[in-house]
């Protein structure tokens, strides 16, 4: 596409391997003043989802915790003191994170301004990607960088999780790889290409595996002989590099991978995380997808498609490994967004715009004022769409912010927090904690479960459970989470502790919190906890205390704070 919005049709196999086919358009002002405009509007966009009595997510927390750790000068452990665990699994997120808030900042500040940076550069990324790349004009840059600056970034930035610094990568490495495809290799490009992906690997585990995708992709439609050197420098970073980090990652934590991949992997299918995945990805790219089947019109054309979906549909697929827990507005898929709209406009510009032109030459000014309306409406509305579909996501005040606020007077006091939920609590407590569920302990990662005598070793002075059930209702659900409350439960109640409080606005969805009556400041803390305004984080409800009631027949109506 020239500078006039004007496209040339597709002339041969060349022109999706070299730029020569369809010659770069250079930036004008309007590129900089459009530009300009949407980064301003992804900034806005933040602004207006910032909130800032909130807290973290509690999975976010949960990487915070490791990052005030590590700042702290305590390497990265999940308890002072104790061996390393990699709990947090991004292993980079929480050294950039750690190094901003020893730099000065708050760690909720700290992923903020990342994310934040990290989103404004992803859009400036798309757009020149767009108009450099794909070849496209202005209008499809700026929907593409638009669409990317009013999405679920916003909401990622707020509740303070990493995930826009994770997507920055998966852009620059689809670039890298996009360029490699266009041109002839070189070793630069390449290794370029290789760092940006061990980065991605670096950022979060399953990046390891969308650089491979985006690399499989490249080799399928360039074909092994002329992406040897692709393939060499590739290999080398991630074996030399890769191998090196993957080794001390090994002997610092004690196991291979992650801990949270043997709680959440096992081996075993998931068709829910599947089902979940797939929804995730269509429900963001939907006003984009019509877009990729004009990709099987021409041969060129279709062999830039295979390119794009390989990644995109391998990596949509591959979270059937891992259970979705977690996954806050599909925030392990998004990574695939950037891709999907880096791609889109290269299906489009082969259209033959002259006989477009030739065809609208003989139109009235008033049926061309009409399709220019009916054309901006679909801008609008696909603009619109993602700010419609979250816009009742939202996080509200927590009361295991607040428990932990309470428990914080003591933590001084060495005492043990035994909990199922291992972000809010135990961040803000600064309690020693035992993650019952196992993503942050490897003995129970390793062992399945956490049993009676696991808890005697270590005799909590705080147990709080997340279940499904309060006094007098039956669990509904069936599997290790289910199986691991009551273990909780009746640990608590051969060993005498009190139940300080059953926090809920759901007979199904409770939170119990049990304090051991024999040390000093028992009462204190069970006074704290029955004291705190508990509010539920997905509704804003205050929560009741079921613990004064037998049935739910008798328990009053939940209020709002």
């Amino acid at each position: 596409m020239d500078d006039h919005g004007q496209t040339r049709a597709g002339t041969g196999a060349a022109e999706c391997e070299s730029p020569s086919g369809n010659p770069s358009t250079p930036l004008n002002r309007w590129d900089v003043l459009l530009l300009a405009g949407i980064l301003l509007l992804g900034g806005l966009f933040v602004y207006l989802r910032f909130d800032p009595g909130a807290h973290p997510a509690e999975d976010a927390a949960i990487l915070l915790r490791y990052s005030q750790h590590l700042a702290e000068g305590h390497g990265i452990v999940w308890n002072i003191g104790e061996k390393p665990v990699d709990g947090a699994t991004d292993f980079l997120l929480v050294v950039v994170v750690a190094d901003l808030h020893k730099a000065g900042l708050s760690l909720e500040g700290a992923v903020q301004v990342l994310g934040l940076a990290s989103h404004l550069l992803t859009i400036l990324i798309i757009y020149l990607a767009v108009r450099k790349l794909a070849k496209a004009g202005c209008w499809a840059a700026g929907l593409s960088a638009a669409y990317l600056a009013v999405g679920p970034a916003t909401i990622y930035v707020n509740a303070a999780f990493g995930t826009p610094f994770f997507a920055l990568f998966a852009c620059t490495t689809w670039c890298l790889a996009t360029l490699l495809l266009q041109t002839r290799p070189s070793a630069f490009l390449a290794l370029l290409f290789s760092l940006s992906g061990l980065t991605l690997g670096l950022i979060r585990p399953e990046g390891v595996f969308l650089a491979g995708l985006i690399l499989l992709g490249l080799v399928i439609v360039k074909g092994w002989r002329a992406s040897r050197a692709v393939l060499f420098w590739f290999l080398a970073v991630f074996l030399l590099l890769g191998g090196l980090y993957f080794a001390w990652h090994w002997m610092y934590f004690g196991y291979p991978l992650p801990n949270p991949f043997y709680k959440k992997g096992g081996g075993i299918l998931y068709p829910r995380s599947l089902a979940i995945s797939v929804l995730g990805v269509l429900r963001m790219s939907v006003p984009f997808v019509p877009f990729f089947v004009l990709g099987l019109r021409t041969p060129v054309l279709t062999r830039r498609l295979v390119f794009t979906l390989v990644p995109v549909v391998g990596f949509t697929l591959a979270w059937i490994l891992l259970s979705n827990e977690m996954n806050f507005v599909n925030r392990f898929q998004y990574a695939v967004l950037p891709i999907v709209l880096i791609s889109w406009p290269s299906f489009v510009t082969g259209l033959d715009a002259e006989a477009w032109r030739a065809y609208l030459r003989g139109w009235t000014g008033r049926r061309r004022f009409a399709l220019a309306m009916v054309l901006t409406t679909m801008v609008i509305m696909a603009l619109a769409y993602q700010p419609m579909l979250y816009r009742n996501v939202r996080l509200y005040g927590d009361g295991r912010y607040d428990v932990g606020r309470v428990l914080s007077r003591y933590a001084d006091r060495g005492y043990t927090l035994a909990t199922t939920e291992a972000g809010l609590v135990p961040l803000y407590s600064r309690w020693r904690v035992i993650d019952t569920w196992g993503l942050n302990d490897a003995w129970i990662a390793h062992n399945g479960i956490v049993t009676e005598a696991y808890l005697e070793r270590f005799r909590p002075e705080v147990i709080m459970s997340h279940a499904d059930f309060t006094p007098g209702i039956a669990p509904l659900v069936t599997g290790l989470y289910a199986e691991m409350t009551p273990v909780l439960e009746r640990y608590a109640e051969k060993n005498g502790y009190i139940l300080a409080a059953c926090y809920s606005c759901d007979p199904y969805d409770s939170h119990y919190y049990y304090v051991r009556p024999d040390f000093p400041e028992s009462k204190e803390i069970v006074e704290g906890i029955r004291g705190v305004n508990y509010t539920d984080v997905g509704t804003g409800m205050r929560c009741i205390d079921h613990r004064r009631y037998q049935y739910p027949t008798d328990a009053p109506d939940a209020k709002s704070p």
